[in-house]
């Protein structure tokens, strides 16, 4: 009461509005300095097309220049400063199901995406990308991603980072055949995944969320892709800012799903590396109907390609069955149940002979193809 009548003494009826209730002093407050750092890293990080949210900045502000601050902090901050844009309809990250492997090179994820050059033409872009570090092992730019580009990628990463326990990717035929109808057999990389002992996984059809790291791996390559002052031009120079943007996210890039914010090139290096099991016993057996050409051959596709297997002309026309398990093939005439030829296939051969003296029955050019 005597504050309020010293006041009202001096200032009349002014003493009784209402008075801002602001502490003097604020040891706590953050200094405008730092308040300048946090303003600048966010700018220079979006301008580069990397992640800017407040976790990573605080990463920044104390690698770079030794200061401790929060992550709440420096969201106040940015929101003060009109630099956050509420989302309140984006889904609660608490309701994801989330999982990661516990070592490194327990397991690959691997996807391609498209993105188009400076004069419009296309590209696709090959990625694979550790589970438990986020580790960026490959990036490579094609085209068009094939087989044979999926399989010389894979084995690339093997010789620089070791033959990885398993395989996780989406249901795309480069990486896999399993919904083909088994016409073809297993394809090149499927091949050589059993011969390492990888096991393989594939996501569920239409569910691409079960290679969420992946996807979200290629969000951010392209948002830095975007963001460089000068878009490739040709396939090289796009390869070039891949190689570029590998080392930035895997030793420059804190990842916020890593414990300790660390980079993926850190979390990769902290923990023995997984190794490949045995799969010996994971035989591919496969059915196939089929008629004996006017040549007296049947043709089986192994490992991607083509072979023609010798049976006789004698049974030109007849309908058989193919009842293969790997490179043991057995051909049975599928009226009668008679075995025609069993052989081993040699996959090293376009012709597997039937190793009668007459020879085998020449094909024509148009026949073969």
């Amino acid at each position: 009461m005597y504050v309020l009548l010293a006041r009202y003494r001096e200032e009349g009826e002014a003493a009784f509005g209402p008075r801002s209730r602001r502490p003097k002093t604020s040891p706590r407050a953050t200094a405008p300095g730092t308040a300048e750092l946090i303003i600048g890293i966010r700018k220079e990080l979006a301008g580069q097309g990397l992640d800017a949210g407040p976790h990573t900045i605080a990463w920044h502000l104390g690698q770079r220049h030794q200061l401790k601050v929060s992550p709440a902090t420096v969201s106040r901050t940015l929101s003060r400063h009109g630099l956050v844009a509420p989302d309140p309809s984006k889904r609660p990250k608490s309701s994801y199901i989330r999982f990661a492997a516990e070592m490194p090179n327990e397991c690959w994820q691997a996807d391609f995406t498209h993105y188009p050059l400076a004069g419009g033409t296309g590209t696709e872009i090959l990625t694979w990308l550790d589970d438990h570090s986020r580790y960026a092992l490959s990036l490579t730019a094609h085209h068009r991603v094939t087989g044979p580009a999926v399989l010389l990628a894979f084995r690339a990463a093997c010789g620089q980072h070791g033959v990885p326990a398993s395989t996780l990717t989406d249901n795309g035929m480069v990486f896999t055949t399993r919904l083909s109808g088994g016409k073809g057999g297993r394809n090149a990389l499927e091949h050589e995944l059993r011969r390492l002992g990888v096991k393989q996984k594939n996501g569920k059809p239409n569910h691409p969320q079960t290679q969420g790291k992946a996807e979200r791996f290629q969000q951010t390559m392209k948002n830095w892709l975007r963001a460089q002052p000068r878009q490739p031009a040709t396939l090289s120079q796009l390869q070039q800012m891949l190689h570029i943007f590998a080392s930035i996210y895997n030793t420059r890039r804190p990842h916020r799903s890593l414990p300790g914010r660390a980079t993926p090139a850190t979390a990769y290096a902290a923990r023995p590396k997984a190794s490949p099991g045995d799969r010996a016993a994971d035989t591919h057996d496969r059915v196939r109907t089929d008629r004996i050409d006017t040549t007296g051959l049947v043709t089986l596709r192994h490992n991607g390609r083509l072979h023609h297997i010798g049976i006789g002309r004698p049974h030109a026309g007849t309908r058989v069955l193919l009842l293969v398990q790997d490179l043991h093939i057995r051909v049975i005439n599928a009226g009668t149940g008679e075995l025609l030829r069993e052989l081993t296939l040699d996959p090293a051969r376009n012709y597997q002979p039937t190793g009668r003296p007459s020879g085998w029955p020449k094909k024509t050019t148009a026949e073969l193809t």
